[in-house]
């Protein structure tokens, strides 16, 4: 009979069947397929042989082939190992039950000439008889070590019968081609799963959603986001935010608002990042009045402005060229108690430089001066620049050089 081989050239990728073989096949490989063509190596030329020939063999010459294949599989670790290979072995969990053991050294040490990584793992499922436990033991330990095969075992147990496989391991597939940017695997993933039955949740589809939005597929999203509405319950943070996050992307910041409004009204905070997404948008198109509300909205949801944001909403009034509102605000924000770092200094000094004024800027500078706050880095170069458009270039050297002198006493200082 003759043997299987199936290449993996790119540990990531998975090899998948040709388009008219079933979604579920497509993703998870050719384990059930009746006549998948195998290549072995014969007098040094590649040939390839049906396993419906198989067949037309006596039944137990049939079982006996099948052993001899299974057990040619499955081979010994001798001393001719890599050094690597010899400490990855000695790595293993102390934990791990010996039938786990077993097979990660297999896969520690697999080359091509054993044969294909499905063989081997097919071997391991007949010869150690494996539970759902010691499944998930050993994808554990190869997505702990980020092991190039991670994926190819996770897609071969999803078919066995003794891993039991759910939805949520569907979903943590689905979230791993996401993160990898490959949207066709998961798309298949997803519908192998809904041809086997299992019913998707708000966790499965929300990891969709958030994937076809970092994507920039917004329809995409939206018509699975329609899908977990329908499914009639109560949605989390997480849901809502991948929604307001494809929004954002999209570049439809009413929409945006109007789910955060939502959200508000089912009493569901939205997390820092999603209203930091929202107003970093509105601040780099200088729209202060959508920078104020979502600035605002923030601080009614609980969530305590920091140097950062506070910096996106001094931005959307230095774009628009309102040097006052800046100034206000930024002293507001220092009445409130909040550390303001240079970037917040050079704003303002950036927008008196967009409406050339001078003395407003040297008095602004004096007062922080007073207080024990020096213009850092960023500051420095706006004024730098500023005096160097002016044609100042004496003023430029003594700002450098003060800033030197002063930020060397500081530091002997602290």
């Amino acid at each position: 009979m003759a043997t299987t081989i199936l290449q993996f050239p790119n540990p990531i990728r998975s090899p998948y069947l040709k388009p008219e073989d079933s979604p579920c096949r497509q993703v998870l490989g050719k384990a059930f397929s009746e006549t998948f063509r195998g290549s072995v190596r014969s007098n040094g030329k590649r040939r390839t042989q049906s396993l419906v020939t198989a067949n037309h063999q006596k039944p137990d010459e049939q079982v006996a082939t099948e052993g001899e294949r299974v057990r040619s599989k499955w081979r010994e670790i001798g001393p001719n190992i890599t050094k690597l290979q010899r400490q990855a072995i000695s790595e293993l969990p102390p934990v791990m039950t010996n039938r786990c053991k077993a097979v990660m050294k297999q896969i520690i040490c697999f080359s091509d000439d054993k044969g294909g990584l499905r063989d081997l793992l097919s071997a391991w499922a007949r010869i150690m008889n494996p539970r759902r436990a010691d499944w998930l033991s050993v994808l554990k330990q190869l997505k702990d070590t980020k092991h190039p095969f991670y994926v190819q075992v996770a897609e071969f147990a999803l078919l066995e019968e003794s891993f039991e496989a759910n939805t949520r391991d569907y979903t943590k597939l689905i979230h791993f081609y996401g993160k990898q940017k490959q949207l066709e695997d998961a798309e298949r993933s997803f519908s192998c799963m809904k041809e086997r039955g299992l019913l998707y949740d708000q966790i499965t589809l929300t990891a969709m959603i958030h994937m076809y939005s970092k994507a920039g597929h917004h329809k995409k999203a939206e018509q699975i986001f329609e899908e977990l509405l329908l499914l009639g319950q109560p949605l989390d943070q997480r849901s809502y935010g991948s929604m307001v996050m494809s929004y954002i992307r999209a570049g439809m910041l009413q929409e945006a608002e109007s789910l955060l409004k939502q959200m508000d009204d089912k009493e569901v905070t939205a997390g820092r990042e999603v209203y930091k997404a929202l107003l970093r948008t509105f601040s780099m198109t200088g729209d202060v009045e959508g920078a104020q509300r979502v600035f605002d909205a923030m601080q009614i949801a609980g969530i305590v402005p920091d140097a950062r944001v506070c910096a996106l909403l001094l931005n959307a009034y230095e774009m628009a060229g309102e040097s006052q509102l800046v100034r206000v605000a930024f002293e507001n924000m220092r009445g409130a108690g909040v550390k303001l770092n240079d970037k917040c200094v050079a704003l303002v000094l950036a927008a008196y430089e967009k409406e050339e004024k001078l003395n407003k800027a040297l008095e602004f500078l004096v007062g922080l001066e007073k207080d024990g706050v020096l213009a850092g880095k960023e500051a420095s170069a706006v004024l730098a620049g500023w005096f160097g458009r002016l044609g100042v270039v004496k003023e430029v050297e003594v700002v450098l050089s003060d800033y030197a002198s002063k930020q060397a006493h500081l530091n002997s200082v602290l």
